[in-house]
């Protein structure tokens, strides 16, 4: 059981920003982002009002600084594997898949303040999609044209297919980690099946696939590359 009322004290000036974050994340656990006050801060960490409001000036800064964090957080999860190249292509969708989907479940508050409709305009003002250098979007887009280069993808937007992959990497996640049809249990197959059908419909015609992956070698046996007409 996590106790956030229990008083510490003794931070240092420098550091008591970051572990206000601290909490809040550790909070966000448990609990609805809309529970979050700024006295919980205060009590888990036995600070004055006044020492959080030198830090955060209202909730909504302290939920923009939470979205900047977790949006780094979250990249930090996924675009290392899409930039992998040492792994081969295909595996690197199917993980970076796999590792979405994981952060979701494993953190579905901070997923719904993440993604959530919201706080949008919060979100919206801290982070771009179009940002290539770090954003887990960017890399995705970035994989898809290194596919592309290779003659693995279709020669189409890669921003288009990069939406694609991401929106049905959301509704997924968005469907487990809400309970809805409680899938769930079954989130495993479900994740295999979806991957399966954004592959092929992504596929050109002459791609020649290599996994390391057990369900993906087994699935690309069948995928014969065919010859340009």
């Amino acid at each position: 059981m996590i106790h956030f009322f229990m008083i510490k004290t003794h931070f240092h000036h420098g550091n008591l920003k970051e572990e206000f974050l601290r909490i809040a994340f550790e909070f966000l656990q448990t609990e609805d982002i809309e529970k979050l006050t700024l006295k919980v801060l205060s009590d888990a960490t036995g600070t004055s009002r006044s020492a959080i409001y030198r830090h955060f000036s209202s909730k909504e800064a302290l939920i923009e600084a939470l979205i900047i964090e977790g949006l780094e957080q979250f990249d930090q999860t996924i675009s290392p594997v899409l930039r992998d190249t040492s792994t081969p292509l295909v595996d690197r969708f199917f993980l970076s898949g796999k590792l979405y989907i994981t952060f979701a479940k494993e953190r579905p508050n901070l997923y719904r303040l993440l993604f959530g409709h919201k706080y949008a305009p919060i979100r919206d003002g801290v982070m771009s999609i179009e940002d290539e250098d770090c954003s887990g979007f960017g890399a995705l887009k970035l994989a898809v044209e290194e596919g592309q280069s290779l003659e693995m993808l279709k020669q189409e937007p890669s921003f288009t297919r990069a939406v694609i992959i991401w929106s049905t990497l959301h509704g997924l996640s968005s469907l487990i980690i809400d309970g809805f049809m409680a899938i769930d249990q079954d989130a495993d197959n479900l994740y295999e099946e979806t991957f399966n059908g954004l592959l092929q419909s992504a596929l050109s015609p002459k791609a020649h696939l290599i996994s390391n992956i057990p369900f993906l070698k087994n699935m690309l046996k069948h995928k014969e590359p065919t010859s340009e007409s």
